[in-house]
């Protein structure tokens, strides 16, 4: 979760109130945020919710508790002059990173301490928001070095040198990415790319290679600087406008006039950053259905433009920087922080239930401690994976269900079997005394035609010199007999992770309910695993159908 720190004199004087760290600590709740330390005159603050990065600033936080201790009420008022300033943005960046976003902001020279809580947001939200910059990158230079307009391309690495920011020397955009420490960090963003983005004005002055880092001759903001030029490139155009908009209003906060760029692409023109604001509409009967408690128009209106929305009648007007208001729920429950929830009266219970298991983990846990019984120990593993160990190292093309926005390549996939992370485990385990034998029960997803199912599973691997497909055996038939399942048959079968002729399916009332046998040479190398491996998967689900029949 985001921690950002600032002078709590500064955000005093933002708040438009002198506040003591008490009531601070207090207001910062209706923000989802707490005081995590102070130090003299410097406080952090973590924040509990990363949905709105407008607030990870001091001037975010003003924002809306100058709405809360009523200060201000309604949406915040950001005006934009329109200036003659353009970026000109080529196709040859569609590939890459195709949206940009921009505006130029003029006012009082730059002081240490706001060029700091500006990197500072900057930071925060490339990293958090923008997934590492995957989502977003920020760039922010002296507006008075460029000469407009401004280009928008993408060109073969070794084409252009410049000077990056940190360095006393020119490098190629390659040269870049092997040597520059922003450059090892993030270019593995452009490892598929052939030709990297950069921004580059009207006298060929490069100003940086998006999103690695700014030229150090033109991108390096300085104390004193007046006029200020902002830009965000990347692959999400709501998000790129987002961080436009939320250093606008930051800045203009501080005092700074706010004048738009134009960006071109072909026939299309945008003005940024984008003010226009998105209207929904709420529902005094879902108010009350969803919290329990009856309003007065008035009192909606007044928490409303508390929490900084503006409404007339039933309509509600969001501000530009609240991009997470996807319901109206989350507008009521804006209502309802800004209405307290300690102020909504417990309801009373009217249904009394008593807890106890269900059948199927009675079931489930009757399987696990027939394998504990029998020497096996129990590992516990995300239900996340990817396609190299689902896949790729079992030797199978099973469909997977992928996540679109991963977070890492190692949690990138849904999970489609439990051994794999079965053999992963024994070879991260060599160095541990064998036998080995393990075993899982959990979650696994499969696709069946267009519908995406969750079903039980559990799975068990032995592991020692002679490890082999009548241990396993013995080890699959002792549950099921355990189990009442005295009608199975198992016959042989070809799997690709299996040994041929060493692998057998498990048929209850000519039902394929599971799978052991002898793990294939293949796989094992695969995983780095020296030993042989005999191992066992079984449908706990169709399992217990089978009993109840």
């Amino acid at each position: 979760m985001p921690t950002i720190t600032f002078s709590f004199k500064d955000f005093t004087t933002l708040l438009g109130k002198k506040i003591s760290t008490q009531q601070f600590k207090e207001l910062l709740e209706y923000a989802k945020a707490e005081l995590e330390q102070t130090d003299g005159d410097n406080v952090s603050v973590k924040f509990n919710d990363t949905n709105q990065p407008y607030l990870w600033s001091a001037e975010g936080i003003a924002t809306l508790l100058r709405g809360v201790i009523g200060k201000e009420k309604g949406v915040p008022k950001l005006n934009i002059k329109k200036s003659n300033k353009r970026i000109i943005v080529d196709k040859s960046v569609n590939s890459v990173r195709p949206h940009i976003a921009a505006f130029i902001a003029q006012g009082p020279p730059i002081t240490e301490y706001l060029l700091n809580q500006i990197i500072q947001l900057q930071e925060k939200i490339c990293d958090n928001y923008g997934k590492k910059r995957e989502k977003i990158a920020v760039g922010i230079y002296p507006a008075t070095n460029i000469t407009f307009p401004v280009t928008y391309k993408a060109v073969k690495p070794e084409s252009v040198k410049f000077v990056p920011l940190g360095w006393h020397e020119e490098q190629t955009l390659s040269q870049i990415i092997l040597s520059h420490q922003k450059g090892k960090e993030y270019g593995k963003l452009l490892e598929k790319a052939t030709n990297y983005p950069i921004l580059i004005d009207t006298k060929n002055e490069i100003l940086s290679f998006p999103p690695i880092i700014n030229s150090d001759t033109m991108g390096n903001l300085k104390p004193g600087d007046t006029h200020i030029f902002f830009e965000t490139t990347g692959t999400d155009e709501r998000a790129t406008d987002l961080a436009a908009i939320i250093f606008a209003h930051v800045l203009s906060m501080r005092g700074y006039t706010i004048f738009s760029v134009t960006i071109t692409e072909g026939n299309r023109k945008i003005e940024t950053p984008q003010t226009k604001t998105i209207t929904t509409k709420i529902n005094k009967q879902d108010i009350k259905k969803l919290l329990g408690i009856e309003l007065k128009d008035t009192e909606i209106k007044k928490l409303l433009e508390k929490a900084r929305y503006n409404i007339k009648e039933q309509t509600v007007e969001v501000p530009s920087y609240r991009q997470d208001i996807m319901h109206q729920v989350d507008i009521i429950e804006d209502i309802a922080i800004m209405h307290g929830y300690n102020n909504i009266e417990s309801a009373t219970i009217t249904t009394f239930t008593r807890g106890a298991a269900t059948q199927n983990t009675i079931f489930i846990n009757a399987c696990r401690q027939l394998l504990v019984g029998q020497g096996y120990q129990e590992i516990f593993s995300p239900i996340l994976s990817n396609k190299t160990t689902m896949q790729d190292n079992m030797r199978t093309k099973e469909q997977m269900i992928e996540i679109e926005n991963f977070t890492s390549q190692t949690y990138s996939a849904v999970r489609t079997s439990i051994l794999p992370t079965l053999l992963e485990v024994l070879s991260k385990n060599k160095h541990v005394d064998y036998p080995q034998k393990i075993f899982e029960q959990g979650i696994v997803t499969k696709r069946n035609g267009n519908m995406i199912i969750d079903q039980q599973f559990i799975a068990i691997t032995l592991s020692h010199a002679t490890a082999n497909f009548t241990e396993i055996r013995q080890t699959a038939t002792t549950i099921l007999s355990q189990l009442g399942m005295h009608d199975f048959q198992i016959k042989e079968t070809e799997h690709p992770s299996f040994i041929t002729g060493r692998a057998v399916n498990i048929l209850v009332n000519n039902e394929n309910i599971g799978i052991f046998g002898e793990i294939h040479p293949e796989v094992l190398s695969s995983f780095g695993i020296e030993m042989p491996v005999a191992a066992a998967e079984i449908n706990i689900d169709k399992l217990q159908q089978a009993q109840k029949k």
